[in-house]
């Protein structure tokens, strides 16, 4: 028994040795071993040699599932105008009818609403298509796989995630009690930020800045497409900013409290949400100082798929000051960074996070922008969007995020009535002159 335990021990040694001596430490000074380099070296290579698998069990095997394209239906191309002319016609109905039911069989908004598709299997179990049965090798390889992901890498990153979430209560609370100042605002981004890297670490995260001379600066609001609540660590793991959100109980709760002791984050109470002039009013004020950090806010409303971006809400362009756009894109192939929340509960996700393969994510820090003359505050959060969407290689979707769990604004369904009888009332009032 006692050897048991001398084993036990010898084990919890090394464990905390890796966790705090060659992952945590370095992480909190911003450097890296190399190793999670190698780690998604290793990786690619296996999921390259898993696909040639994959390809050549089709051939041997007719049965196979092959992988379905990207749209279910292939839609026509043209526009209102340019299918239906200028002249009522009675087949102008078949139009309206089979544009109804392309919608209702493959629409542009529900499927940003639902994992993404792969191009190939990445080894997860995250498929319907028994890929793992093509070969003996592939399954070994595919065991092997739920082996590290589950016993190894998971018991790793819920230990540096308690460690990370741990340091930043304590620390921002220890923080809040200093008096105002400049060493106080230096301690207080020390802290979170070296939090943010444990947590980033935590899941494997292997982040690419592209264009860093752009990184949001004081007193300005940080816009970005929004995939995942891992955002916020992807981005905090690069600098500090201010959050942005609703007053939360239970351990969140506990989490926000001790945050805003020591940074002026904006939490708002949920009758308080509802109140807009309240809102914009709170997030004004924070940004004419131009010494607070600048405030992080994702137009969205809602987690998109990483395929597309949606409609931009234009409270966050109402406030003034300089918007520095951010475009982030996760790499699918070693996880899925999407949240649905209509699918899976905040411990589930961080559960499937946790044994994903890794986190690989591009984020391109874009030119900041102004409001323009004559521009209002809908067409500047539309020029942001298309930016956002044109650096990340994203869908530019007019559709708002908010049809995710409500129903179609009657404006749009107008805003097609109106389309179309002006096409047939225009083209009357000039026979009628």
């Amino acid at each position: 028994m006692e050897d048991l335990w001398s084993v036990a021990a010898a084990v919890f040694q090394l464990w905390m040795f890796v966790v705090v001596f060659l992952i945590m430490l370095p992480a909190m000074f911003g450097l890296s071993l190399g190793v999670t380099g190698v780690y998604i070296q290793v990786l690619v290579k296996i999921l390259e040699w898993a696909t040639v698998r994959i390809q050549r069990g089709r051939q041997e095997q007719p049965s196979v599932p092959v992988p379905l394209p990207s749209g279910i239906i292939e839609r026509a191309s043209g526009s209102m105008q340019e299918v239906l002319g200028q002249q009522f016609a009675l087949s102008d109905v078949l139009f309206f009818c089979k544009k109804g039911l392309e919608s209702i069989v493959d629409d542009q908004v529900t499927q940003r609403f639902s994992s993404e598709e792969l191009a190939s299997w990445n080894l997860l179990t995250r498929t319907n298509q028994n890929f793992r049965y093509i070969s003996l090798r592939l399954t070994i390889i595919w065991g092997v796989g739920v082996f590290i992901r589950y016993g190894v890498l998971f018991p790793l990153r819920f230990t540096l995630a308690i460690i990370g979430l741990s340091w930043l209560v304590i620390g921002t609370t220890l923080v809040g009690f200093l008096p105002d100042s400049s060493v106080k605002n230096w301690l207080s981004e020390l802290v979170h930020l070296t939090c943010y890297r444990i947590c980033a670490r935590g899941l494997s995260a292997t982040v690419h800045y592209h264009n860093k001379e752009n990184r949001p600066q004081k007193g300005g609001i940080c816009v970005a497409n929004h995939t995942t609540p891992i955002d916020v660590v992807i981005l905090a793991n690069d600098g500090c900013y201010a959050m942005v959100g609703q007053v939360h109980g239970g351990l969140l709760g506990v989490i926000q409290r001790s945050m805003v002791r020591s940074c002026p984050h904006v939490w708002f109470e949920r009758s308080e949400m509802k109140d807009r002039h309240a809102v914009t009013s709170r997030l004004r004020a924070h940004v004419a100082a131009k010494t607070k950090l600048p405030i992080l806010i994702f137009p969205e409303g809602t987690c998109i798929n990483n395929t597309s971006v949606m409609m931009f809400k234009k409270g966050s362009f109402e406030i003034g000051g300089t918007i520095y756009p951010v475009a982030i894109k996760y790499d699918p192939r070693f996880g899925d960074a999407f949240w649905n929340s209509s699918k899976f509960n905040m411990v589930n996700y961080l559960l499937r996070m946790m044994t994903s393969w890794a986190i690989v994510v591009n984020v391109w820090y874009l030119p900041p922008m102004t409001l323009q003359d004559g521009e209002d505050a809908s067409q500047f959060a539309n020029r942001v969007k298309s930016a956002i969407a044109h650096q990340g290689g994203l869908l530019d979707l007019d559709w708002d995020g908010g049809l995710k769990r409500g129903k179609v604004k009657d404006s749009f369904k107008e805003e097609q009535q109106k389309m179309y009888s002006s096409l047939i009332v225009g083209h009357n009032g000039i026979n009628n002159l």
